[in-house]
């Protein structure tokens, strides 16, 4: 295999993956964190997943951590581990509900120091302050809206790297202008690029949905991919204050557009993948 190869192949792994987790976070959380290999088979061959590449990401999944085998009676199955029900509890707010900060909110800073003998905790710190949605105001100096405290005090405390980071609150005093500072800190523009990907992406579908209507088979295929497409960006951008971003910005818009689908698939999709779980559909 090339590197060419070996490269879209991780791709594809990584998609089907995180295919597979949506299919579990919104739909195996509710029927007592189960799935069974029949019904998970069903679902992803509804999405057109190859049964091969789907299993090599089941694979990869267990590895990691996220997925573990579980036989209930007679049917195999799998089900997600402690710890991935727990970040996933706590990420339906930031996907689900739009909780864009205020100026008053101030900012948060996160520093860290971490023993060169424990360097893979340095690069799991980077890792989870990333996904959070931190950005970078100097090196070594992490930040984000003030009103992701919590969330990263809890983060941080769950993983086992509170030890290493301190955590620091308050307002920007002086000097210069922090609009300018903050499209430095973040990558606007390339949070543009991706808002806009959406937009461009499911702004058709949604026109087709209000003026055409959908089955629930339909609005299964078509929300599940959206749902993974869109629950990276509110992590990207943490709910910055609008005042600091651009004019026009394209993340309230998709946040509107990810909300009218939510609304218009959530409970028609529901409705095929819980067929398809009690052997129904």
């Amino acid at each position: 295999m090339t590197t060419e190869q070996t490269a879209a192949a991780s791709v594809r792994d990584t998609r089907l993956g995180s295919l597979i987790l949506t299919i579990f976070a919104l739909y195996a959380r509710s029927e007592d964190n189960w799935l069974s290999v029949a019904a998970l088979v069903r679902l992803m061959s509804d999405l057109g997943l190859d049964g091969g590449a789907a299993r090599s990401s089941i694979s990869r999944l267990k590895r990691r951590g996220v997925l573990r085998s579980e036989r209930r009676g007679k049917a195999a199955g799998y089900s997600l581990e402690s710890g991935t029900l727990e970040i996933l509890a706590e990420g339906d707010s930031r996907i689900f509900e739009s909780a864009r900060a205020r100026l008053e909110d101030g900012w948060l800073l996160v520093v860290f120091s971490v023993p060169e003998s424990e360097r893979e905790k340095r690069h799991e710190l980077r890792a989870s302050l990333t996904r959070l949605g931190f950005g970078t105001a100097a090196p070594g100096v992490w930040i984000a809206p003030g009103n992701l405290a919590a969330e990263t005090r809890r983060t941080l405390e769950r993983r086992g790297l509170a030890t290493y980071a301190d955590i620091f609150a308050g307002q920007h005093f002086a000097f210069g202008d922090l609009r300018s500072k903050v499209s430095t800190w973040w990558d606007l523009d390339e949070l543009t690029v991706s808002c806009t990907d959406f937009l461009r992406q499911y702004g058709p579908v949604l026109d087709r949905i209000s003026a055409e209507g959908t089955t629930p088979l339909g609005a299964y295929q078509t929300y599940v991919p959206m749902l993974t497409q869109w629950r990276r960006l509110p992590y990207r951008e943490p709910g910055l204050p609008l005042q600091l971003l651009p004019p026009g910005w394209s993340g309230e818009t998709a946040r509107t557009l990810f909300d009218d689908l939510n609304h218009a698939l959530g409970a028609p999709a529901r409705e095929h993948a819980i067929a398809v779980i009690h052997g129904e559909g």
